[in-house]
């Protein structure tokens, strides 16, 4: 790939494109949201896939699975739930099932169908016609897929949501630090890359109960769902008290819907130190430092509330 055709490839692409999204759908309530906003924007995004991501939240409160192999599987499984809602069950076909643990070494892939299908896909692009593959879950089936066919690294654009923002305290983000190997194999790989930071970045975009139910609850089964569940979920911990929950993951969608820069900001920066294997790499990728809630949450409820099964 030229130096020039790597730079476009790190711009928001103009028309339509095609994308896999690779997710730990079950993780959190953000998920669901990405998912069902990414099913509503065929108008500029051709779903060529969506893969199932292991995660396994040890260190946290949340203990929605023992291992990262049933992570993947009720990911699967959440995932085939929320195109139901969506009446879109015969995309059902184009779910596939994600790694079943992390990587354990940099030289060795964790076999999946995902993995196996991501790089036949990506073979069918080229840098000129590049494959976008967002991930808002860990890297483990992309790190797979690339250790698989290195190829594939210039037929593909990385969009994924890892890592905090750059003033933050840490950079070490759950979905970065879930497979770290595999984090670093992505970011190494010479494939553009677009990173949608949590803290300090995603984290403002927030959303509160009254919004919920004024804006999504009672508007079509897959609103009532995915407000229901997130409001649940928050009252679980806070009954009695104000919260907010942060929808981490809609932003790596929506940046392929921002040609006209309507929801965030982002600028070229060399490869941060702490993900780089090569001191002396000065590669670029393209860096989101600010996301417009307002116009994000707006673009979403205008998408899901359009749909209207019930």
């Amino acid at each position: 790939m030229t130096e020039e055709q790597y730079i476009k490839n790190l711009n928001v692409p103009r028309g339509t494109i095609d994308a896999v999204l690779d997710t730990d759908a079950y993780n959190e309530i953000d998920d669901q949201y990405a998912i069902a906003y990414m099913l509503f924007c065929q108008d500029k995004i051709n779903i060529k896939a969506i893969y199932a991501a292991p995660f396994f939240a040890k260190h946290v409160v949340n203990k929605k699975a023992d291992s990262p192999k049933e992570g993947m599987e009720k990911s699967y499984k959440e995932i085939l739930h929320i195109l139901d809602l969506a009446n879109m069950w015969q995309m059902g076909k184009r779910v596939m099932r994600g790694s079943t643990d992390y990587l354990k070494s940099h030289k060795e892939p964790q076999p999946s169908e995902v993995a196996e299908d991501l790089v036949r896909l990506a073979r069918l692009y080229s840098p000129q016609k590049p494959l976008y593959v967002i991930t808002i879950g860990c890297l483990t089936n992309l790190a797979s897929a690339l250790l698989m066919a290195p190829e594939i690294s210039e037929n593909i654009v990385v969009v994924c949501m890892c890592g905090n923002g750059s003033d933050w305290g840490t950079p070490y983000e759950f979905n970065l630090n879930q497979d770290f190997t595999a984090s670093k194999i992505v970011f190494n790989s010479g494939a553009p890359i677009v990173q949608v930071p949590g803290m300090g970045v995603t984290s403002e975009l927030r959303v509160t109960k009254p919004e919920l139910e004024y804006w999504l609850l009672g508007k079509n089964k897959l609103c009532d769902y995915i407000a229901g569940y997130t409001i649940s979920e928050a009252e679980s911990y806070a009954k009695g008290r104000p919260w907010s929950r942060v929808l981490w993951d809609v932003p790596a969608v929506a940046w392929l819907m921002d040609d006209e820069e309507r929801f965030m900001k982002s600028r070229l920066v060399s490869l941060p130190g702490y993900i780089k294997q090569n001191q002396y790499e000065n590669r670029l990728i393209r860096y989101v430092y600010w996301v417009d809630r307002d116009n994000i949450f707006e673009e979403l409820v205008k998408r899901l509330t359009a749909f209207d099964g019930i």
